[in-house]
């Protein structure tokens, strides 16, 4: 089509003017703001003249926009506006720790403790027995010396963070020693060499790839030494011919040299994980009876608590880090620490019901349970959906976030032949409808995993499907 030909029908394009004065639009006024809707008119005809110019019939674009039809795409544009970018979205995956759904989901108390604080004024640094100063650390650091066992400790806002700080305070302009198996990249290209460089330390690589001795490690240490640096391997595992340097043994020859030992743990855990069918990882307090100097961990993950970075050690170490000027940069703020302090106080004051704590309850979930939740959803959408090639599935879910990489767990999943509609049509219309469900693909099938999708969340997924088969029955007819 010639660009004078799609030039004519820009033009027959109503005005942002002519649509703000008709009747309709203008009693928009009572519920909107004029700035809401003037931004929404703009979009929207941006929008219809791009899909316009796209069309290899324009004169169909009176169907696509006039005076009679802008009222409800005004409507659904403000919408849209107003919707916020970070929302509600159930996870479907199987992947409990999944770090772009925002890892741990917060056990309930953690949510009020955040509400209580939220829209108010705090002791965030305010001694209230002393009326002075005070110091943000103190609202948790007794919490992790209890559960510990640690002599200090102190929260920062993630564990890479941690990791920064503790080099840049202990480390900076010396050398650290770490083995080449534990050079780790983790997600959104997170690196071991890259962090020990932005800390002024110079990495120092012992042993190779698949096995690393200890009498590797005693060779490299010089008068340069400032750590010992060993970091969980994280989401992968080397197999086979392989070898690794035990955190005890780094310990000891740490206290011969009189260098300390730091261990980056990765996801933290507080408690044995083998009721779970979790084995092969140091606790957290296994660690600091290991005698390790400085640890570090996420406390989003398996601890089940908001992002933050906590960091365990002897108190001369730790005194010395909450003194390093870039501890102000990465501290902690008051939503965080009272999601913290709550989800702390769980592990301390009500172990017989840990599994208070979303990540640990999804991990506990017994097959019998899962079962019983995916056949309620394959009824519902049997009865009420147009998709009736689905099914309850045995298959796995994965612990995520890094731990546990060769760890499966057994689950039950729906599974959904949406048929005629595209597999991967029928999962981007999951993922954003009105509440998005993140789901799997596998073998030609989309898979609802049951043990990461919350309780409340259960009685929800029908009418997301209804959504769903509403939008690909429209899509289908367009087609």
């Amino acid at each position: 089509m010639p660009a004078a030909n799609n030039n004519q029908y820009l033009r027959r394009i109503p005005s942002v003017d002519e649509i703000l004065n008709t009747t309709d639009v203008q009693a928009l006024l009572l519920q909107f703001s004029h700035t809401m809707i003037v931004k929404a008119i703009h979009l929207l005809l941006t929008e219809k003249r791009n899909r316009m110019l796209s069309m290899k019939e324009p004169c169909q674009f009176e169907k696509e926009l006039s005076l009679k039809t802008a009222l409800p795409q005004i409507k659904a544009k403000i919408r849209e506006i107003e919707a916020p970018s970070l929302k509600h979205v159930i996870n479907a995956s199987g992947i409990v720790v999944h770090t772009n759904l925002g890892r741990a989901p917060l056990a309930e108390d953690a949510v009020k403790a955040i509400c209580g604080v939220a829209g108010c004024y705090s002791n965030l640094e305010f001694d209230l027995k002393e009326g002075k100063r005070g110091s943000r650390y103190d609202h948790v650091e007794s919490l992790l010396r209890e559960l510990s066992g640690s002599e200090a400790g102190l929260a920062v806002n993630n564990n890479a963070a941690a990791v920064l700080l503790c080099l840049s305070t202990l480390a900076q302009g010396k050398q650290v020693i770490i083995s080449r198996g534990e050079l780790v990249e983790i997600g959104g290209s997170f690196r071991i060499p890259d962090i020990m460089k932005q800390s002024g330390a110079t990495l120092v690589e012992v042993g190779s790839t698949n096995r690393t001795h200890l009498r590797d490690y005693r060779e490299a240490i010089n008068e340069q030494t400032a750590i010992i640096l060993k970091v969980h391997m994280s989401n992968y595992r080397i197999v086979g011919f392989s070898s690794e340097v035990g955190l005890s043994e780094l310990n000891k020859l740490g206290s011969e040299h009189n260098i300390p030992v730091m261990f980056d743990m990765g996801s933290g855990n507080l408690i044995d994980s083998s009721f779970l069918g979790l084995t092969g990882d140091l606790t957290v307090q296994d660690t600091v009876k290991s005698g390790t100097d400085i640890i570090t961990f996420s406390g989003d993950k398996l601890l089940g608590g908001p992002q933050a970075g906590i960091i365990l050690g002897r108190d001369m170490f730790i005194q010395k880090i909450k003194r390093n000027p870039l501890a102000r940069v990465v501290r902690i703020d008051k939503l965080t620490l009272a999601a913290l302090e709550s989800t702390l106080k769980n592990y301390a004051h009500n172990p017989e019901h840990i599994d208070n704590i979303p990540v640990i309850r999804m991990l506990a979930a017994s097959e019998s349970l899962l079962k019983k939740r995916a056949k309620k959803i394959v009824k519902a959408v049997k009865e009420q959906t147009p998709f009736q090639n689905v099914s309850l599935t045995r298959d796995t879910s994965q612990v995520g976030g890094g731990a546990y990489p060769l760890h499966d767990l057994p689950t039950w999943v729906v599974s959904i032949d949406p048929a005629p509609l595209a597999l991967n049509e029928f999962e981007n219309l999951l993922r954003t409808g009105t509440l998005p469900i993140v789901a799997r693909i596998s073998k030609e099938r989309i898979l609802l995993d049951m043990r990461t999708i919350l309780p409340d969340e259960v009685s929800l997924i029908p009418g997301c499907i209804v959504e769903v088969a509403k939008s690909a029955k429209a899509q289908l007819q367009s087609h």
